[in-house]
């Protein structure tokens, strides 16, 4: 069964939310996938991201609260459910 695990980087100052999102990124099991909540876009996050072998989607604006559902790539069952998660998502 699919499994969410939310990391809420919100508060926090560079480059702790890439570091901590990375961290909790490589500890990702099968079928599990990371919610992570930002105050903004974190552009940045993303080359590191594509280089490790993880794929996400973003939701939110450029200028606000963003929310990034991240799972490794090729695992279906975290992507199917991460997809879910962001559809249902309101920020």
């Amino acid at each position: 069964m699919p499994q969410e695990r939310l990391l809420d980087v919100s508060e926090l100052e560079p480059p702790a939310p890439l570091v901590q999102t990375l961290e909790a990124a490589e500890t990702l099991a099968p079928g599990e996938y990371l919610r992570m909540r930002h105050r903004r876009d974190p552009c940045l996050l993303r080359d590191n991201l594509d280089q490790q072998g993880f794929d996400y989607i973003t939701r939110g604006q450029e200028d606000g609260p963003v929310q990034m559902f991240i799972w490794r790539a090729g695992d279906r069952e975290a992507e199917t459910a991460a997809r879910a998660a962001a559809r249902e998502t309101m920020l």
